[in-house]
């Protein structure tokens, strides 16, 4: 009778170690699966991507809120239609393409245009006649609108994310350009950064002279 009810117990503990190790034998297996689709998936990889600089402007945080800025001219600048950065059409009448309009094209990473960009503001305040325009080229609006909020330019500025104006001027891809349109028509180009006011005036009064 106990050499029954001890191979009875023994078979049950021979049974149950079985079972377990089986089991365990089934979860080292999925977790391997996991891990091999797990990286292709989620991983640092595709974390990497949506990050990265090539990204659409939506990836590159254009949720992020434009600062509120000028309004800008109505109608087209060099008969370019263009959306104004951080403000709206102004209800005045003037437009872009009346009259003598400066436009500069920059972008928030460029550093000449940091230096750049004061001078122009100084130009326009001393010289009402003409119309002060920029025109930032880079798909990130709420980094140009910020930066021209920590220069402290009030110039307004059109939006240009997909260098629809560059490309209908058949502007070099560099930055900064200055524009000297009379009545909408391009009378002076310059590709380089001015250094001082008297130099964009003595620029602006060549061109219109020309």
């Amino acid at each position: 009778m106990k050499k029954q009810v001890f191979w009875s117990i023994g078979a049950a503990v021979v049974l149950t170690v079985a079972v377990v190790a089986a089991a365990l034998a089934l979860l080292s297996s999925g977790s391997g699966d996991d891990g091999a689709s797990g990286p292709g998936a989620d991983g640092p990889d595709a974390a990497g991507a949506s990050s990265a600089p090539g990204a659409s402007p939506a990836e590159q945080g254009q949720a992020a809120d434009v600062p509120a800025r000028p309004d800008c001219p109505k109608g087209t600048v060099a008969g370019v239609g263009l959306d104004c950065l951080g403000g709206q059409e102004s209800a005045a009448e003037a437009s872009a393409d009346s009259g003598v309009t400066i436009v500069n094209v920059w972008a928030w990473w460029c550093q000449p245009c940091r230096e750049e960009l004061p001078l122009l503001e100084e130009v326009a305040t001393t010289h009402p006649e003409w119309e002060v325009l920029g025109v930032h080229a880079d798909t990130n609006a709420a980094n140009g609108a910020a930066l021209l909020e920590e220069l402290g330019v009030g110039l307004p500025s059109f939006q240009d994310s997909d260098n629809s104006f560059a490309g209908a001027l058949g502007l070099p891809r560099v930055i900064p350009i200055t524009l000297v349109l009379k009545d909408g028509r391009e009378v002076g180009r310059f590709v380089q950064a001015f250094e001082s006011t008297a130099e964009i005036e003595s620029a602006v009064a060549g061109a219109l002279d020309g």
